[in-house]
């Protein structure tokens, strides 16, 4: 399918203890569309996380494969993987994990300095993803001068620095109050219009998870349902 994005073939994924292994992700197969919007959902323990991880290759699979737009990430050495993972994918977390020490501004930049970006080129993306999110009062500012729904706006425009192909959000809302988080997904779902960027959502949220595209739900590691809400 020429519109593909992502294909995740027969995934699974176990961790071995001393005594026993547990099954985490058990044969999950997925294809995620250009521009779908898609809301990860289950009880605690379900895979979600572990399932979105590996999807944005901050994990790897004990099998299985992932393509992205037809070509197979995880043959991939460790160096082209990080360059794909900065290039190609936006991460939001519960946790903002934003660097004390420094600036909104400065915070937004990180992504595209790593990728060999000048500072003046980066600078301007930056700012105007720091506005798209309604912080253009705030670029200078720093994580502890900021509220825990500015702190998340951040980490969104540092996600979105590179214009990612995939967002992958996991509880990005989980740490906020209600009215904050409702200011969240209505921003979350603003970008996704303006950009027609792929998003991809962890949630307990059940009204967030009815305004994406499609709903997920995986029991034990493989999922249970796949369509619309």
């Amino acid at each position: 399918m020429s519109n593909c994005l992502l294909e995740v073939r027969d995934l699974r994924k176990s961790y071995q203890t001393d005594i026993c292994r547990i099954d985490v992700l058990n044969g999950i197969d997925l294809s995620v569309m250009e521009g779908d919007t898609i809301a990860l959902v289950g009880a605690s323990g379900a895979g979600k996380s572990t399932l979105l991880q590996i999807i944005g290759t901050l994990d790897k699979p004990t099998s299985g494969s992932i393509f992205f737009r037809g070509n197979d990430v995880f043959t991939l050495n460790e160096g082209a993987l990080a360059t794909f993972r900065n290039r190609s994918i936006g991460f939001v977390f519960q946790f903002h994990h934003l660097l004390p020490e420094f600036t909104a501004l400065e915070n937004v930049m990180i992504p595209a300095l790593i990728s060999g970006i000048s500072k003046e080129e980066a600078r301007k993306p930056a700012v105007t993803f720091l506005e798209d999110v309604g912080l253009a009062q705030r670029l200078h500012h720093k994580p502890g001068e900021l509220s825990g729904g500015e702190q998340q706006r951040v980490a969104i425009a540092r996600a979105l620095v590179l214009s990612p192909a995939v967002l992958l959000a996991d509880e990005p809302t989980g740490n906020l109050d209600t009215k904050t988080s409702e200011e969240v997904h209505e921003l979350l779902a603003g970008i996704q219009r303006k950009t027609g960027l792929t998003l991809i959502i962890v949630t307990h949220n059940e009204r967030l998870a009815a305004r994406m595209g499609k709903t997920i739900r995986l029991v034990d590691g493989r999922i249970q349902e796949n369509g619309n809400p």
